[in-house]
C-alpha cells in the first residue's frame, strides 16, 4: 500500500527557526521492518503468533540477542508468504535493524529458498511454519557468534539507542513548537532557544548515527561474505522438514486427534514439535501404517458379523437390492424405471438387523518402559497403543495408558479420554509418545492400576493389552486374587 506523501508544516511565519534536516526528521517515521507489507499481512501474522508461543517464544529471545526482532520474522513471512516481495530502500529503514536485510539477501539469494517459497506462497499455516523453523535456525546461527561477533551485536543496540535519543529530540521539538503558539512573548522566545538547542543536538546526532551505522554495516558485511554457506544450511533443513513436519502433522491431527479441525497455530506448534523429535517422527509414520491396517482387517472381520436378513423393504441402497431389480438393468426401458425408481428411493431391497451392541468397558494398555524396551521396541509398542487408541475411539470407550518399569518408579497414567468426548487431548498423547522413564520391570503394579480402572466403569467386557519384552515373578496370593478378579469383571487380557 503506497504511503501518501508528507507535506511539512511550513513555520516561516510564526518562527525564526529553520526546518530540520531531512535526515534527522525521518528518524521517527522509519520503519523496522524491509519488506513491504499490507494490513493484512500483518493481521495474518499477528493473528498467528497469538496462537502460537512457540513464535512468541522466537520474537522474545531473539529480542535479547537484538534489537528489532519481531520487525525481521514478519518479514522472513512475508517473503515466504506474499507473492510479489518488495524490498524497502536502504533510507526507509532504521540503521538498527540493517543486519536484516542483509539476512534476507542471503536467504533469498539460497538455492533452496525459491523451492521452499513455491510450497508456502499464500498460505498462512505452512508460511507460518517455516518462519518459525527459519526463524529458530537462523537465530542459533547469530547466536554462534561467527556471521556477527558479540561487539557488533552492541553497536546494534547501541545504534537504537541513538535513534531513541533522536526520536525524543524530534518529540521535545514538537511539543516545544506546539506550546509556542499559546505562549506569551518571553516564553516564545525560551522555547525558539529550546528548540535552537534540540536542533543542534538532533543534527550532531543524525550525524553520529550515519557514521556509526556505516562503519557498522560495513563490518557486519565483511564477515556475511565470509560466512554465507552458514545461512544455506538453515534453509535447506527447513525445505526438508517442512513437507515431511505438515505430513505427519496431519497423520497426528486427523488420525490421532480424533479428526477435528484446529487452529493454524496449533498446527504451527504440531509441526514445531515434529520437527525437531525424531521419534515423534517414526512414531507418526507407524502409527499411520498401523492404523490403516487395523481398519482394514476390522472392517473385513467384523463388519456385520452379527448382522442378518429380516425383511424387504424400498430403499436405494445397492449393495442390498434383490436379484429382480438387477434384472431390470438389462432392459431399456426397465432400466429407465429403474433409475427412476433409484431417485424416488423405492427400489426393493432387504433389510439387515444385527443384535443390540452392549456397552464396552475401558481399554487398558500397559507399555513396558523399562531400558531393554528403548529404540524400535519402544516405538512400536507406543505406535501400537496409539492405534489402540484410535479404535477405542470408534467403539466410544475410556481408554486408559500406563506406563511402568521399576518398582519404586511412579507410573504415568494417562485417561486420554476421561470426559468420554472420544476425541484424544493432544498433550495427553505427546505426553505418552514421549516419556520413557527406564530401569527394571514390574507387572503388578500396573495391572493393579488397570484393576482399578475396571473397578471404576459402569461397563464390563474391559480389555487389558499387557505389552513388554521381558518376564516377571508375580505373588502367588496375587495371582489367585487377579484371576478370581478377571472372571467378576469379565475383561480380557492380551499380552
Amino acid at each position: 500500500m503506497s504511503r501518501p506523501p508528507h507535506r511539512r508544516r511550513s513555520t516561516a511565519a510564526t518562527s525564526p527557526i529553520t526546518p530540520t534536516p531531512p535526515t534527522a526528521s525521518r528518524i521517527s517515521n522509519l520503519h523496522r521492518s524491509w519488506v513491504e507489507t499490507d494490513t493484512y499481512d500483518r493481521n495474518a501474522f499477528r493473528e498467528l503468533k497469538a496462537d502460537s508461543p512457540s513464535l512468541q517464544e522466537l520474537e522474545r529471545s531473539g529480542g535479547k540477542l537484538l534489537p528489532h526482532f519481531g520487525g525481521f520474522l514478519i518479514d522472513l513471512f512475508a517473503v515466504l508468504f506474499k507473492m510479489n516481495v518488495i524490498v524497502r530502500p536502504p533510507d526507509s529503514v532504521v540503521p538498527s535493524a540493517a543486519l536484516y536485510r542483509m539476512l534476507i539477501e542471503h536467504i533469498r539469494a539460497s538455492s533452496a529458498f525459491e523451492t521452499l517459497r513455491r510450497q508456502t506462497i499464500l498460505d498462512e499455516t505452512r508460511a507460518g511454519l517455516a518462519t518459525l523453523l527459519l526463524g529458530s535456525r537462523l537465530l542459533d546461527v547469530l547466536k554462534s557468534e561467527r556471521p556477527i561477533s558479540r561487539g557488533d551485536m552492541l553497536d546494534f543496540w547501541a545504534l537504537d539507542q541513538q535513534e531513541q535519543e533522536i526520536s525524543s529530540h524530534e518529540e521535545e521539538a514538537e511539543t516545544a513548537s506546539e506550546l509556542r503558539d499559546q505562549a506569551t512573548a518571553a516564553t516564545q522566545r525560551q522555547l525558539d532557544e529550546l528548540r535552537q538547542r534540540l536542533q543542534r543536538e538532533n543534527e550532531s546526532a543524525s550525524r553520529r548515527l550515519q557514521q556509526k551505522a556505516a562503519q557498522v554495516q560495513q563490518s557486519v558485511r565483511e564477515n556475511f561474505d565470509r560466512h554465507r554457506a552458514r545461512f544455506d544450511a538453515p534453509t535447506l533443513s527447513t525445505l526438508n522438514d517442512l513437507d515431511g513436519s505438515q505430513q505427519e502433522a496431519d497423520t497426528w491431527s486427523r488420525e490421532i486427534g480424533g479428526g477435528g479441525r484446529t487452529s493454524a497455530g496449533a498446527q504451527i506448534e504440531l509441526g514445531k514439535k515434529l520437527a525437531d523429535n525424531a521419534k515423534l517422527k517414526k512414531l507418526a509414520q507407524m502409527v499411520g501404517r498401523m492404523r490403516t491396517q487395523a481398519l482394514t482387517l476390522r472392517q473385513k472381520l467384523f463388519e456385520r458379523s452379527n448382522e442378518e436378513m429380516y425383511e424387504v423393504g424400498l430403499g436405494d441402497e445397492l449393495s442390498r437390492l434383490l436379484p429382480q431389480e438387477l434384472l431390470a438393468l438389462r432392459h431399456p426401458l426397465l432400466r429407465r424405471d429403474f433409475n427412476r425408481r433409484f431417485l424416488d428411493r423405492s427400489l426393493a431391497q432387504y433389510s439387515l438387523r444385527g443384535l443390540e451392541s452392549k456397552g464396552r468397558g475401558p481399554m487398558i494398555v500397559c507399555i513396558d518402559g523399562s531400558s531393554s524396551m528403548s529404540g524400535d521396541k519402544e516405538i512400536w509398542a507406543k505406535a501400537v497403543s496409539l492405534t489402540l487408541l484410535d479404535i477405542a475411539q470408534r467403539q466410544r470407550r475410556l481408554f486408559r495408558s500406563i506406563c511402568f518399569s521399576s518398582v519404586d518408579t511412579p507410573l504415568q497414567i494417562l485417561d486420554l479420554d476421561r470426559q468420554l468426548r472420544y476425541v484424544a487431548d493432544m498433550n495427553q498423547v505427546f505426553a505418552l509418545a514421549e516419556y520413557f522413564p527406564g530401569g527394571g520391570t514390574d507387572f503388578q503394579k500396573p495391572l493393579d492400576a488397570a484393576l482399578e480402572c475396571l473397578h471404576e466403569s459402569q461397563f464390563k467386557r474391559g480389555d487389558i493389552v499387557f505389552i513388554t519384552d521381558g518376564e516377571c515373578r508375580v505373588d502367588p496370593t496375587w495371582l489367585v486374587a487377579f484371576k478370581r478378579a478377571k472372571v467378576d469383571l469379565a475383561f480380557s487380557l492380551l499380552s
